[in-house]
């Protein structure tokens, strides 16, 4: 299992770098101006760490991907609601990457991926992409969902119809009866077979590499109103308090002892209501 962990973790670590040089691309392709870039690392207290980026410049107005590898213990009350763990004594080991980018843009959409291996007594792979339009756009939308159907289809063609419904299901607002945005994929305890879900999850990776920075490019060049800027600070809202009302990812890193910058990375830069 050790190896199986050291090939997960690289893959995630590469598949960050080279989100972040796309993102890097796309501003220099906009602007001459550099954008600001932060790096900070952190360790877990127990056990493993990560490392956070932070991107501002003209297009992203500020796009976050994270990087980490973490283990030890988790509490007793927490190993209850994770598989696995209680059978393990609360001993875990996780790895992922998260990105989630809030562009300068109201045109432009916000999106959010997310892929992670965790272990316990079990083991499984989850994450998922899921776009998050300020104003939305039929031919967006069609084109996001048609990418991510044509990557599921090629390992089985129940996944799209199953993980796009785990998605609208997961990204919901109970107490607005609102979803958060136009969907996407969302897939949880994928277990069956390592290679095989490896395999998903990295094309999962390569699926958001191929398909945000299209619509990114398509869209960062449209001017907008101070009036649409305003709909796009309010609508940032839902984004907040989805992750800090509903979002597991959140509740895991706060549970296990998480970096609490790093858990916090996922925030709009600015927002009101």
């Amino acid at each position: 299992m050790d190896e199986k962990k050291d090939e997960v973790s690289r893959w995630f670590s590469s598949i960050r770098d080279r989100i972040v040089d796309e993102f890097f691309v796309i501003e220099s392709e906009f602007s001459d101006k550099v954008p600001d870039v932060s790096r900070r690392s952190w360790q877990r207290d127990g056990g493993g760490g990560g490392e956070s980026v932070i991107l501002r410049g003209s297009v992203f107005e500020k796009a976050g991907v994270n990087f980490s590898v973490v283990h030890g213990k988790m509490g007793e009350n927490f190993s209850t609601e994770i598989p696995g763990a209680v059978e393990s004594g609360g001993q875990f080991w996780a790895s992922g990457v998260s990105v989630v980018a809030h562009m300068c843009s109201p045109h432009v959409p916000a999106i959010h991926m997310n892929t992670r291996f965790i272990c316990t007594a079990k083991s499984w792979f989850g994450g998922g992409i899921d776009l998050t339009p300020m104003y939305s756009n039929d031919d967006d939308t069609s084109f996001f969902h048609d990418n991510l159907r044509a990557m599921c289809d090629l390992f089985d063609n129940q996944y799209y119809g199953k993980f796009k419904a785990n998605c609208e299901e997961y990204f919901y607002l109970p107490h607005r009866k609102e979803p958060r945005g136009v969907g996407g994929i969302f897939y949880d305890y994928l277990q069956k077979d390592f290679d095989r879900d490896f395999s998903f999850t990295r094309a999962v990776g390569e699926c958001f590499l191929s398909v945000y920075p299209a619509i990114v490019k398509k869209r960062m060049y449209k001017r907008w109103t101070e009036e649409e800027r305003e709909h796009q600070l309010i609508k940032r809202g839902r984004y907040v308090e989805f992750n800090l009302l509903y979002d597991r990812g959140t509740r895991f890193g706060i549970m296990t002892n998480g970096d609490p910058d790093a858990l916090m990375m996922s925030m709009p830069p600015v927002v009101k209501w």
